[in-house]
C-alpha cells in the first residue's frame, strides 16, 4: 500500500535498527480513513476464504481488526492482555513474551466468542519476533476453528516472525514491508 509506505515515512520514528515507532498511526494515535482503508484492502485479500470471526490480540491491532470486520461484515473478537475480575476463567489462554514491551503476558480469549465452526483471520498490527502471533495461533488451534490467514498492517522481514508463521503454512498477508532500519532510514521490500 503506496499511502501506507508514504505515512511511514513521513510519521514513523525510527527507534533503533530493530524498533519502528507508528504511534502516529497505529499505537497510540488512529487516523480514521487509513484505518479504514487497511480493512478494506485485508477484506479484498481474504473476500474469497468464508471468514466468519476476524480476531486480533489487543490493544494495538483492535482499530485495523475491526475495519476489516466491518467491510467482510463478521464480528471482532480481540483476545485480552489482562485478566479482569469479568473474565472468563475457562478462557484459552497463552503466555507470551511482548518484543516491544520486554515483558511476557498471558492472553486469553473466551471460548464463548470462538469455536471449531468458525473461520478465523488473523489481523495484527506488526510482526517482528512474533511471539504474540505464535501465542494466538495456538489459542485459535486448541479452539478448533480453522485459521484462513493473517494479516499484518507492518511485516519487520529482517526479523523471524513473519518466516516462523510462514514455515508453519499460514498464509500471511502484509500491507507492507520493511527489510530494514539500519541507520535510521526505512527501506522497502516487495
Amino acid at each position: 500500500m503506496e499511502v501506507l509506505k508514504q505515512r511511514i515515512l513521513e510519521e514513523g520514528v525510527v527507534v533503533s535498527d530493530e524498533v519502528l515507532k507508528l504511534d502516529a498511526l497505529l499505537n497510540h494515535q488512529v487516523d480514521p480513513q487509513l484505518t479504514m482503508e487497511m480493512g478494506r484492502e485485508f477484506a479484498g485479500r481474504f473476500a474469497d476464504c468464508g471468514i466468519t470471526r476476524i480476531v486480533t490480540v489487543e490493544s494495538s491491532g483492535i482499530a485495523v481488526a475491526f475495519a476489516t470486520a466491518y467491510e467482510l461484515k463478521v464480528p471482532l473478537v480481540f483476545a485480552r492482555r489482562k485478566k479482569t475480575l469479568l473474565a472468563d476463567p475457562d478462557a484459552l489462554c497463552e503466555r507470551v513474551p511482548s518484543f516491544t514491551k520486554g515483558i511476557v503476558t498471558d492472553i486469553m480469549l473466551s471460548r464463548q466468542f470462538i469455536s471449531a465452526e468458525d473461520k478465523i483471520l488473523f489481523i495484527d498490527d506488526i510482526i517482528a519476533n512474533g511471539d504474540a502471533a505464535r501465542g494466538l495461533i495456538k489459542i485459535i488451534e486448541r479452539s478448533g476453528a480453522e485459521l484462513v490467514g493473517l494479516g499484518v498492517v507492518v511485516e519487520k522481514s529482517f526479523q523471524a516472525g513473519a518466516r516462523t508463521i510462514k514455515e508453519q503454512g499460514i498464509r500471511l498477508e502484509s500491507l507492507v514491508r520493511i527489510t530494514s532500519l539500519s541507520g535510521g532510514k526505512i527501506e522497502f521490500g516487495e
